[in-house]
């Protein structure tokens, strides 16, 4: 009340409420309401010896009796605080007139705003968020860590806690994993959202790799897998700037309240599997939530019963099936690589980056976010899964060219074509040899004709050489149209008397 005293010295100096406002410091609609309530209280300057600054501020300013304050009473600002969060456009102004139509004398709308900000600051942190129900989660991981020990060896390995808060009722959710990666951070996700039996509309997580590719308060640019997930719930991702706790201090609230009430009470248990240790931090998790806030008779559990479980987005009816994506280029053999196996493209993507995806029994290839194959996932040996639909025609041809098919063609061809077609057959372990093969014959008719490339295969098969170099050379040489000579006669050596036998070599004795 400095001020007020200050202000009566200047005005008895003759100075205008303009100069004793710039003077001051204050406002000149405040200098004339202090100069209004001393000329009604008969106090002006200099002031008595007795009259101190509270007993100026008294004065001029006197509180309310308790008549006054019937007259004027207080709202149950919990039940205020509680409706601004149940819905979406519940306002101060809208709650104000309400309390007006039933108390005409009472609050200001100003005083009314005013006493529920100074009740809002006195209460424990979590009821300060003001997050309208089943609007926004944050998500993080804590940093302390749960000891599993191995029960063979006694060694221990730290397992990370995920945390969750919801931002209108505080209620957490926390879970052990091993570790920070995408398929773990997306599993923690999905036991949150059943944990609370709904969806929030707005997901906030830290700027984690598994979570968000490249961080920017503007445009973040999110794990594709991440995004999978925010589709499949119907939610949207609206990740934290870098090193702003502010941003998501519902769960940084969160993970101190975890780290301390659930981690510490059980920092002295001995765990020796995930599973363990997550039914552990459940049991507490149930304690903390169902505690009452310090000073108000409700606890997260209430708030969440009576303020968010109504509002969050249902689950979706098919579970959530986590996938992993991959950027590849096409390579020459219109194959994309995912997993140790190679996966068909349509031929005409040889050499564009793609997308893919692997679920646990999908492979699916985007190009420019359209979807050009699906395969089933192979864990097998096989190498390479080929739709034949993505081979260039002239590889299609070859595919489709089978032995019955290659038999069939060379019965049209001719009887000694469709007996070296036998042969071939007979000779070659695999079929796709006596398909090339065929093929080959096929070519040669075309350019020779079918009577040529009926005697050139009699040829091949008179001197005992049933294949296509044969064939080929045969009618290069021109030698389909020369007679054949009838092969020598080898005969054997046997007893004569000119042919000396083993005994003649044999050294005499």
């Amino acid at each position: 009340m400095r001020k007020i005293g200050e202000v009566l010295r200047l005005e008895s100096l003759g100075l205008s409420r303009r100069r004793i406002s710039q003077s001051v410091g204050v406002g000149k609609t405040a200098v004339g309401e202090y100069l209004r309530r001393a000329k009604a209280a008969g106090v002006s300057w200099p002031l008595p010896p007795e009259l101190d600054e509270d007993a100026l501020e008294a004065k001029l300013f006197p509180r309310l009796d308790e008549e006054q304050r019937q007259q004027r009473p207080m709202p149950d600002w919990l039940q205020i605080h509680r409706e601004l969060k149940s819905r979406r456009h519940v306002t101060l102004l809208l709650l104000w007139l309400e309390y007006r139509e039933s108390h005409p004398g009472g609050l200001g709308y100003s005083q009314f705003c005013w006493h529920y900000r100074r009740w809002l600051g006195l209460q424990d942190v979590v009821m300060r968020f003001e997050y309208r129900g089943g609007e926004r989660g944050f998500v993080d991981y804590a940093g302390d860590t749960v000891a599993i020990t191995d029960p063979a060896s006694g060694e221990t390995t730290p397992a990370q806690v995920f945390v969750a808060a919801l931002g209108a009722s505080g209620l957490l959710y926390a879970e052990a994993s091993w570790g920070q990666t995408l398929p773990e951070w997306l599993g923690a996700h999905v036991h949150f959202f059943e944990y609370i039996g709904g969806v929030p509309e707005v997901l906030t997580p830290d700027n984690l790799k598994s979570g968000v590719t490249k961080p920017c308060w503007y445009g973040p640019e999110l794990n594709p897998s991440y995004l999978d997930l925010a589709r499949h719930f119907g939610t949207a991702i609206l990740p934290t700037r870098v090193a702003k706790p502010r941003d998501k201090a519902a769960v940084e609230v969160g993970v101190q309240v975890v780290e301390r009430w659930v981690l510490a009470p059980l920092r002295h248990r001995p765990f020796f599997s995930l599973r363990e240790s997550n039914e552990a931090i459940l049991e507490r998790l149930e304690v903390v939530n169902h505690r009452q806030f310090r000073g108000e008779p409700t606890s997260r559990w209430d708030l969440f019963q009576e303020l968010e479980k109504a509002a969050l987005l249902p689950l979706p009816g098919t579970r959530f099936e986590p996938a992993e994506w991959r950027r590849e280029r096409v390579g020459i053999d219109y194959h994309v690589k995912f997993d140790h196996h190679f996966y068909s493209v349509p031929y005409r993507l040889i050499g564009q980056e793609v997308d893919v995806r692997g679920t646990r029994a999908v492979v699916e290839i985007y190009h420019k976010r359209i979807r050009v194959a699906s395969h089933v996932r192979e864990r097998g040996p096989k190498r390479f899964i080929t739709d034949p639909q993505h081979m260039p025609p002239s590889h299609r041809a070859y595919l489709e060219w089978t032995p019955e098919r290659a038999a069939q063609w060379g019965a049209e061809a001719g009887p000694a074509v469709t007996k070296l077609a036998e042969q071939m057959l007979g000779e070659r372990p695999h079929p796709e040899q006596v398909s090339r093969a065929s093929l080959g014959l096929m070519r040669l008719e075309k350019e020779y004709g079918k009577d040529r490339l009926n005697t050139a295969c009699a040829r091949a098969l008179l001197v005992g050489s049933p294949s296509y170099r044969s064939v080929l050379s045969i009618l290069k040489a021109g030698l389909d149209r020369v007679p054949a000579q009838p092969q020598a006669v080898v005969v054997s050596a046997g007893q004569h008397e000119n042919v000396r036998g083993g005994e003649y070599y044999r050294e005499e004795s």
